[in-house]
């Protein structure tokens, strides 16, 4: 029977959380946590943009996903940059910002003098209720906003024309012949100081410039690239010619910033722990904790059985009055006990007779071995004070025992 009354083999057997319960409950966890890892580092990139803004991932009429799918289908490899060192690529990248007040200098400082085409806001837009990522057009942006743009380096001036659709003007030279658009409805144009015109309307006003000696261009008005003037095939054709005509020589791709529409992100050191080629750490992390978790559920070995309150044995029982002799203080008081033990033990080994006066035995005894005087022995192991002087008193008799029978 067991000091504690449990049975080991049936303990928490039928508990309301068993081992098969806790192991689902632990798995279950564990996956979750991972799940949650893993979606915390790559949220930013599922986000589809179909929010309805004047960006390269919106389906709006004023986003420019058409002019994106349409570069992929023709073999211009487009790009959706997302983080702003990757700005520093060689090949065009198109920013739309969706009002003239967003703060560009990051993104233009990063592209530098490479060459950069940024399309001015126009329309002013509200979501559409009933089909989501799209939205309605509610009129035209004020002159001011799109005027701002590039304040206060370059302030604009904006100028908006209703036009019958008449063909714009291509003064830039060595542009393809494919480079051929037809007005909007309403045609916004731009002036500045150093804006050098490549297309113009009849009039002469700046639809694209160039701005001084840079290789910044700047497109008065998006419905030439945007996702209604894309339902037109004259302006799709115009608008990849116009891609080929502002990219740098030898490009391999066309960029589309959406950073400055708020659909940037920045580097993460979790996702870094989810892409190459720090995946392979990652997985082998993983998989030692998946082993130390096993060590610790699977048992190695028998089951450990709890001891009992009171041991079986003789042993048992010695040691327990020795532990009672111990608390009381009275390990001391045992010396002549021994001595009486080793005395009797010579007597029985050398047969001597048990009637024996004690001085004759004690003479008998002491000429047993004249290298070490039993006498002393006993005396010292009679008169000890403390458990230290009985050890050496005892121990001091035992040689002498020893010595005796060899």
């Amino acid at each position: 029977m067991s000091g504690t009354g449990i049975d080991p083999s049936t303990e928490g057997a039928d508990g309301a959380f068993n081992a098969r319960t806790m192991l689902l409950i632990t798995a279950i966890g564990v996956l979750a946590f991972i799940a949650m890892l893993v979606l915390g580092a790559y949220a930013p990139d599922l986000r589809s943009g179909h929010n309805g803004g004047s960006h390269a991932l919106s389906n709006a009429a004023t986003g420019f996903s058409g002019i994106v799918r349409l570069a992929d289908q023709t073999g211009r490899n487009p790009a959706i940059v997302r983080v702003e060192t990757d700005l520093t690529s060689e090949d065009l990248t198109v920013i739309t910002p969706e009002h003239g007040y967003t703060d560009l200098s990051k993104i233009l400082g990063q592209r530098g003098a490479r060459a950069t085409l940024l399309v001015l806001p126009k329309w002013e837009t509200v979501a559409d209720a009933q089909r989501p990522g799209w939205v309605r057009v509610a009129g035209l942006l004020p002159g001011a906003d799109p005027a701002r743009t590039l304040y206060p380096a370059t302030p604009f001036g904006i100028t908006r024309a209703r036009s019958q659709g008449e063909p714009l003007r291509t003064v830039a030279p060595a542009a393809p012949p494919e480079l051929q658009f037809l007005a909007p409805r309403i045609l916004q144009s731009v002036s500045a100081k150093g804006l050098q015109p490549l297309i113009t309307n009849a009039r002469g006003a700046i639809v694209l410039g160039k701005l001084g000696k840079s290789q910044l261009y700047i497109l008065a008005d998006p419905d030439l690239l945007n996702n209604h003037g894309m339902g037109d095939e004259r302006q799709a054709r115009a608008a990849l010619a116009l891609l080929d005509f502002l990219n740098s020589t030898g490009a391999k791709s066309v960029q589309f910033d959406v950073t400055a529409n708020g659909l940037g992100r920045s580097r993460s050191p979790l996702k870094l722990a989810f892409d190459a080629p720090f995946l392979a750490v990652t997985l082998t992390i993983f998989a030692a904790m998946l082993l130390a978790a096993w060590q610790a559920l699977v048992r190695f070995g028998p089951v450990g059985r709890p001891e009992r309150a009171i041991a079986f044995g003789k042993a048992a029982l010695v040691d327990n009055s020795a532990a009672l002799v111990r608390k009381a203080g009275r390990e001391a008081h045992l010396g002549s006990r021994y001595v009486d033990v080793i005395r009797d033990r010579a007597m029985a080994l050398f047969r001597l007779q048990a009637g024996i006066d004690q001085q004759t035995l004690e003479a008998r005894l002491e000429a047993l071995n004249p290298q070490r005087s039993f006498a002393s022995a006993a005396h010292a192991a009679e008169t000890a004070h403390s458990r230290d002087e009985l050890l050496d008193a005892a121990k001091s008799l035992n040689h002498w025992l020893e010595e005796v029978q060899q």
